[in-house]
């Protein structure tokens, strides 16, 4: 398979870091999300670990790099963007009410 530089796909062959992560596809890695925007979400479907520092450590994640990444991306930033709007619109006070079922369901007391 032939990738093609686009706004979809840019592979950065000249990068001293080319490749990131271990491929046996050079070809169709993709540097576009050189640092990957769902790095802030918890969920973001793709293949991470968690060190005893709590950093998030996506060494092993090939996500963001394959061809199918950008769509993978987009589509999760909306949804998470469209969860932060709906939130926005209901306004502060459904906001608390949901962080408050949602500490309640983890047995959190509040203050």
């Amino acid at each position: 398979m032939t990738v093609h530089n686009s706004h979809r796909f840019f592979c950065n062959r000249e990068c001293r870091y080319f490749p990131c992560h271990r491929t046996s596809r050079p070809d169709e890695f993709n540097c576009l999300f050189c640092f990957c925007p769902l790095y802030f979400l918890d969920d973001c479907g793709g293949n991470f670990t968690v060190l005893e520092s709590g950093v998030k450590d996506c060494t092993a994640c090939m996500v963001p790099h394959t061809p199918k990444g950008y769509d993978h991306i987009l589509t999760r930033l909306k949804e998470r963007f469209d969860a932060i709007r709906k939130s926005a619109d209901a306004g502060p006070d459904a906001e608390q009410k949901t962080r408050g079922e949602e500490a309640a369901r983890d047995g959190v007391k509040g203050p």
